[in-house]
């Protein structure tokens, strides 16, 4: 094979001028920090800033990348000076555009001094965040830091901090010290109230001592935390998807991402400090966010887990074989309509129908290969926002939530077994996976179901007091456990779909 030279600004003049970078990377300063530089930042919040900043003819939006833990992402990026490429693939047709707009990237762990520093530059105004619901270190089900957390313990004690919401407030503490004005703080992960939990997580950090007096009065002053809600699916770039992007572009490029066509940014707008434009690049600026949230939780992340766990112990590897299953798509489309739909307080101009076979069609894109595995990843820290905000409001409407928690009880049953219902080993990283398989014990024991509910249901970690303690939940999720016993996910699922 041919060696190609490697992507970076010296060879990006050997690509055709369409697939060049939107702006000049030399011509931009940054302006934004953004706090988790994996794939989806790649191919979501940089796209709209740099487009943004090349029609408005801005160049003080750069973007300074922060890795949180491996520093993989951010030598990658180094290497080839912030640039990379971004794919974007369906059946039919791809297109690819390199991006530019990475001018900086840190190693958070490496570097935390560094990234304090970043945030407190004044001529930074934006700090943006995706590290996915588990890079809060909090416990979603009271939706306050995780007090035994030793890396929290550590930011609490004034050490460099290693914790997102340490780097946050360390950031905020020098940038008052410094003068250096206003700032937003944007959460993009998938969180109800992102921007709230945020806020509220930093809150109680500085307000645990050791931080400057009066920081806190300043920060409820000085910044605001706008909610938000994204939409890409972004999945895990493989050596194929490296081996096509150095197809395309004659050049080598390490740090290549691949996504759907599909975009959406619904932004609280809450400002205090300059912003890009997002909007002129197609970011949806809106004084409520809550209904385009609650609608994307629970239609589409709620359906992509239900997917992911059924498929996954069913022996299926990718979202997209799930997604054309017969019995599970019947089974998404029956938990959409019956169960979530109650729940829901529908933005303006949606139709649920449509809304719902849009996710399916997006789903079933064969050339994303999103593994099971990886979006069935951290279910502990997703089930509250994606599934179990559904079982409580549909409990409240007189509903019955069997097939959601048929989903949580099949999201149990991948961390006990780790084997899918073929026998294979299926390998799913979750923070609180010895704490299940603890709990749970033989989870294929003859009549074990109620048992395993009840026993589940003693997470605290997941399960709110109020849910934990229904004579309905605890009902029906034994009932989902013992469905599941001696019999396969797949099935099961089309079962439950009639």
């Amino acid at each position: 094979m041919t060696a190609r030279p490697p992507l970076d600004r010296a060879h990006s003049a050997l690509l055709p001028p369409a697939i060049r970078p939107a702006v000049d990377p030399a011509s931009l300063t940054v302006g934004i920090v953004h706090l988790g530089a994996g794939a989806f930042h790649r191919a979501h919040q940089v796209v709209y800033s740099e487009t943004a900043s090349a029609l408005a003819g801005q160049t003080r939006w750069g973007i300074c990348a922060v890795s949180e833990r491996s520093p993989a992402a951010t030598d990658l990026l180094r290497a080839q000076e912030g640039l990379y490429s971004l794919r974007l693939a369906t059946a039919e047709r791809s297109t690819i555009q390199v991006l530019g707009s990475i001018r900086a990237a840190l190693h958070a762990q490496g570097q935390p001094d560094a990234v304090v520093g970043q945030i407190a530059d004044p001529a930074v105004s934006v700090v943006t965040v995706t590290v996915t619901e588990k890079g809060y270190r909090h416990d979603p089900a009271t939706r306050r830091l995780a007090a035994g957390d030793p890396d929290v313990v550590a930011d609490r004690a004034g050490r460099p901090p290693r914790t997102v919401v340490g780097q946050v407030a360390r950031g905020l503490e020098a940038r008052r010290r410094r003068d250096a004005g206003p700032l937003a703080v944007c959460s993009l992960d998938n969180l109800t109230g992102n921007g709230t939990l945020l806020r509220d997580l930093v809150g109680e950090l500085v307000g645990g001592g050791g931080f400057d007096e009066g920081l806190a009065g300043w920060i409820a002053e000085s910044v605001t935390f706008p909610c938000s809600m994204v939409d890409r699916i972004v999945p895990a770039t493989t050596a194929d998807d490296l081996e096509v992007a150095a197809g395309l572009l004659g050049l080598e490029d390490k740090a290549a991402v691949v996504a759907e066509p599909f975009t959406q940014w619904v932004l609280e707008d809450d400002f205090r400090s300059p912003r890009p434009p997002w909007e002129r690049a197609g970011a949806e600026l809106v004084t409520a966010v809550a209904p385009y949230e609650t609608l994307k939780l629970r239609v589409l992340n709620g359906s992509h887990s239900a997917l992911a766990y059924l498929g996954a112990l069913g022996g299926m590897t990718t979202i997209a074989e799930a997604a054309t299953h017969p019995g599970l798509e019947a089974f998404v489309r029956r938990l959409v309509d019956e169960e979530v739909t109650p729940t829901l307080e529908l933005p303006a101009a949606v139709e649920l129908g449509s809304y719902r076979d849009a996710v399916l069609e997006r789903f079933a894109n064969p050339v994303l290969r999103h593994r099971c595995t990886q979006v069935a990843s951290d279910g502990s820290q997703k089930l509250g926002p994606r599934l179990l905000g559904t079982v409580r409001d549909l409990l409240g409407a007189g509903g019955s939530p069997r097939r959601a928690l048929l989903v949580v009880a099949a999201w149990a049953r991948v961390l006990a077994r780790g084997r899918d219902d073929l026998g294979r080993p299926l390998e799913v990283p979750d923070p609180l996976a010895d704490r299940v398989r603890r709990c749970l014990g033989d989870i294929d024991a003859p009549g074990s179901g109620r048992g395993a509910a009840e026993r589940l249901l003693g997470l605290g970690e997941v399960f709110p007091a109020d849910l934990a303690g229904d004579d309905r939940v605890r009902s029906l999720l034994a009932d989902a456990f013992s469905a599941l016993e001696g019999a396969s996910a797949l099935e099961v699922g089309a079962a439950f779909a009639r």
